[in-house]
């Protein structure tokens, strides 16, 4: 009873990270950016790196806790071999989405809180590359319900 207790508290602890992750995610990229549009340039920039700044802060945490507890899951049901293939392929999507989430922080983000005056494409390339997690969080979700009719 006590094994199944924890496992469930693994399986909530992977659902509440990607919730944020995908979350986040889309709420950056449909939200946030239509919202300081009417803000003028100096103030939005401003804006815009704080709020990818709280956002990625909180990646830094939810990204490794939610690889870590999907593996423990997938460990606990036997390994890789022992699950069916979309499991495999949302451990396949969050690896890439963890790249993407390193690329755009280690590239456009740094560039943007380094910028004395950041340009507006480094805020459009943050934009398309939380997009990009969103589209594949998504997507992620979509193989979730697949695996769960399985």
């Amino acid at each position: 009873m006590t094994g199944s207790i924890i496992w469930s508290l693994v399986l909530a602890i992977h659902v509440l990270c990607m919730t944020y992750w995908v979350g986040g995610s889309i709420y950056s990229t449909l939200v946030v950016r239509s919202t300081v549009g009417l803000l003028d340039p100096g103030p939005r920039n401003s804006v815009l790196l704080q709020g990818y700044t709280r956002f990625f802060r909180g990646l830094y945490q939810v990204v490794p806790f939610s690889l870590l507890s999907g593996w423990g899951l997938i460990f606990h049901e036997g390994g890789f071999g022992a699950v069916a293939w979309p499991v495999n392929a949302m451990q396949l999507l969050g690896l890439v989405m963890a790249a993407v989430f390193i690329l755009t922080v280690q590239g456009p983000f740094r560039r943007a809180r380094r910028a004395m005056r950041p340009q507006q494409a480094l805020f459009d390339t943050l934009r398309s590359r939380t997009a990009i997690m969103a589209g594949l969080g998504v997507l992620t979700i979509l193989v979730a319900a697949m695996a769960r009719g399985i």
